[in-house]
């Protein structure tokens, strides 16, 4: 339930984003014009009516006439005005590029804009309402969504940057008949950037890729297992993966998309299987999984995956690539809006996959089968989860091998008797890397077969009498090379989080730091240097007095021709508000954003340490 509100308050409240994204800008642009249209509608009305009043060239008759036609033709249709008899009005109020004229179309451009956005959000609920009527017609609605939206999209960006540009000139000048000629100008600089962000970006080819971390198993390497899956993809009615690859994730899984292992492109179908999970899972058990798996290749779910996959991806990368452009955050609601909304109809259809999927595997195997080899691959995967969130906390460096697979292993049958495992898999879900899985106890109730939880803990501990991974010769092998490289990548992201950790107390946590943040120093005018380290900002040639980190709430850059400033806003109070300290940057130059972004990676990192080293303290 708790879920379940985050879910719809965070759709409400992208729903709200998209229409301040949609609508502010040609709403604000359309209340100016209009304002500005009447207002010079009456005074033009008002002047028009003293003139002919006071020509005394003009009979009463004649001025009737001349005030009627002003009266019916409004300085605001002049622009509009295209019969024969009022050229002569037309051409002379409504000249290209006049006030009158730009008044006129920009008019024009907030209100199409507005109904350009309305039709957008329209066509974005539509769309996504049609992805919950069946896989075919999702297909279709997301390739049509995929090509309107992100087209339409970089459309909006062009007219509301347009849009902005225009206000930055005539808000000051309208209502205090002055401009600014810098307003104009970032107005432009980000309008410019913007549309040549989305459009660069639109017609970019945005990578995409689907890499498996293992290693192929051959027909000779395990032959037994490889008539044992053509045996079920028989009696599944589909045909057997083109190639089985095994890792040490804890998860199975089928592809029908192109997929990289170790550096080589493979098509057709792909069985990724677990290795640590195969010597849990009895060959029954394992076999259950397997024919789920084959399952999803029978039912098509894995063609549509791959049709749909690399459009999914695409969409997403080009959805946050507009959120980082700038004004391209226009489009970016709109575009998230539209792939929550799609999100929400492949929830449905995968939560449907694996029902189906679930009973026709209890049909070949067995109902109790899938049901164990959901509840130990749930316990295997809580478990190493556990162990490594706690293997990750600690506060001290790992030295050598940490031995992950063999303390999982030993770990899980005392973790199994646990009242922690328990309350765990009362909340477990079945890992996998594409779908959105139904929790256990609703896939128990899906294959008719119930089995409490305090029997969980006896079917965990259970070692089986023969698993499919002893009959994979390289297995041994293959597990030992992917789980040093596993535990390698794991020791330095664990290193790097102690660098941001550490504040640091001895020399080994000191050498820890500076590893990852060494000192840096950018070269000045006359000589000069400015450092950055760890404990702060180190002005001058001479290393200067210290600006600790402790001491800056805030950095602002500014740009000068006679030599740049870092001014640092401190926690404590001045004479006239927050106390700053300028910090003179001249002869800077090229080496700018280099300087800017080590100023804000190693303010960042003191930052994290500090806040760590509150929570810590709160928990104590």
């Amino acid at each position: 339930m708790a879920l379940a509100r985050t879910i719809h308050a965070d759709l409400l409240r992208v729903f709200l984003l998209t229409l301040v994204s949609l609508f502010a800008i040609p709403a604000a642009t359309l209340v100016f014009t209009e304002y500005a249209l009447r207002s010079q509608d009456a005074e033009f009305l008002q002047a028009m009516e003293k003139r002919i009043a006071g020509d005394s060239r003009l009979s009463s008759a004649d001025k009737t006439e001349a005030t009627e036609f002003y009266r019916s033709h409004p300085l605001s249709k002049a622009c509009d005005a295209t019969a024969p008899e009022d050229k002569n009005f037309h051409d002379k109020v409504c000249s290209p590029y006049s006030m009158q004229w730009q008044f006129h179309w920009a008019d024009r451009a907030a209100i199409w804009t507005i109904v350009l956005g309305a039709a957008l959000l329209a066509a974005a609920l539509v769309l996504g309402a049609l992805a919950f009527a069946n896989r075919g017609l999702r297909y279709a609605s997301f390739v049509a969504g995929w090509r309107l939206m992100t087209v339409s999209s970089a459309v909006e960006v062009v007219l509301q940057s347009a849009m902005l540009v225009w206000l930055s000139f005539w808000l000051t000048a309208y209502f205090w008949q002055s401009y600014y000629v810098k307003l104009i100008a970032l107005a432009g600089i980000a309008a410019g950037a913007a549309v040549f962000y989305a459009i660069y970006t639109l017609f970019k080819k945005l990578p995409w890729g689907n890499e498996i971390e293992g290693e192929l198993i051959s027909q000779a390497d395990a032959p037994r297992l490889w008539e044992r899956i053509r045996q079920l993809a028989v009696r599944v009615k589909t045909t057997p993966p083109d190639q089985i690859v095994a890792g040490i994730d804890t998860n199975f899984f089928v592809t029908e998309a192109p997929c990289e292992v170790k550096g080589r492109t493979f098509q057709g179908r792909t069985l990724f299987v677990s290795l640590p999970l195969l010597r849990v899972l009895d060959q029954t058990e394992a076999d259950a999984v397997l024919a789920h798996e084959l399952a999803h290749l029978g039912g098509g779910d894995t063609r549509s995956s791959a049709a749909l996959g690399p459009k999914l991806l695409q969409f997403d990368q080009y959805t946050w690539k507009m959120r980082s452009g700038g004004l391209t955050i226009v489009a970016h609601y709109l575009l998230r809006l539209y792939r929550m909304i799609f999100s929400f109809a492949l929830a449905r259809d995968s939560r449907e996959r694996e029902y189906k999927a679930d009973r026709v595997a209890a049909g070949l195997t067995a109902p109790h089968a899938i049901v164990q080899s959901l509840i130990k691959i749930s316990a295997y995967a809580s478990y190493r989860n556990d162990v490594e969130r706690k293997l990750f906390a600690q506060n001290r460096e790992h030295d050598g091998v940490l031995g992950i697979a063999r303390f999982v292993a030993d770990g899980l049958p005392p973790y199994a008797s646990s009242d922690v495992f328990i309350e765990a898999m009362k909340t477990a879900d079945v890992p996998h890397p594409y779908d959105s899985h139904p929790p256990l106890l609703e896939r128990m109730r899906n294959v008719g077969h119930h089995v409490p939880e305090s029997a969980y803990g006896a079917i965990v501990a259970t070692a089986p009498e023969a698993s499919w991974a002893d009959d994979i010769e390289t297995a041994p092998a293959i597990e030992q090379r992917l789980w040093s490289e596993y535990e390698q990548r794991f020791v330095q992201n664990h290193e790097l989080s102690l660098a941001y950790r550490y504040e640091p107390a001895t020399e080994e946590e000191r050498a820890v730091v500076l590893r990852h943040f060494p000192p840096v120093s950018f070269a000045l005018k006359n000589g000069e240097r400015i450092d950055i380290t760890y404990t702060g900002l180190h002005p001058g040639a001479d290393g200067g007095s210290t600006i600790g980190w402790d001491e800056v709430k805030g950095l602002t850059y500014k740009d000068s021709s006679f030599g740049d400033t870092l001014i640092v806003t401190h926690h404590d109070k001045g004479m006239l508000g927050a106390r700053t300290t300028k910090v003179k940057l001249a002869g800077l130059g090229k080496q700018k954003e280099n300087f800017k972004a080590a100023v804000g990676h190693y303010w960042q990192r003191h930052q994290i340490m500090r806040a760590q080293q509150q929570r810590q303290q709160q928990q104590s």
